[in-house]
Formats: C-alpha cells, sequence, structure tokens
C-alpha cells in the first residue's frame, strides 16, 4: 500500500498524561454520583452507537 493510501495521524490532537493523573477533568467525574457517570456513559454511547444498539 503507497503511503498516500494509508491513513495519517494528526500527532497535534493527542496528548500524554500519567493514567493517575489528578486533572480537573478527573476531579469533576469524582465528584459526580455513581447514577449520574452511568447516565453520562448511556448517552455517550448513544452518540456512538444509536439508541437501538444493545
Amino acid at each position: 500500500m503507497s503511503d498516500t493510501l494509508s491513513p495519517r495521524l494528526d500527532r497535534t490532537a493527542l496528548s500524554v498524561a500519567p493514567l493517575f493523573d489528578n486533572s480537573d477533568e478527573a476531579r469533576y467525574w469524582r465528584a459526580r454520583t455513581a447514577a449520574e457517570r452511568l447516565r453520562h456513559v448511556e448517552t455517550l454511547r448513544r452518540i456512538n452507537y444509536g439508541y437501538r444498539a444493545t
């Protein structure tokens, strides 16, 4: 396969952080209840796979 046809990775869109990063985002999600976190996971699932996916 030629280089022009292979997918390119935009390295400016990625960042590397420690697994146990104490970022604002991590603190935000730790402050949410389990029900709130689960509700958001369901929202993301529906965005990615649609309402009919099980």
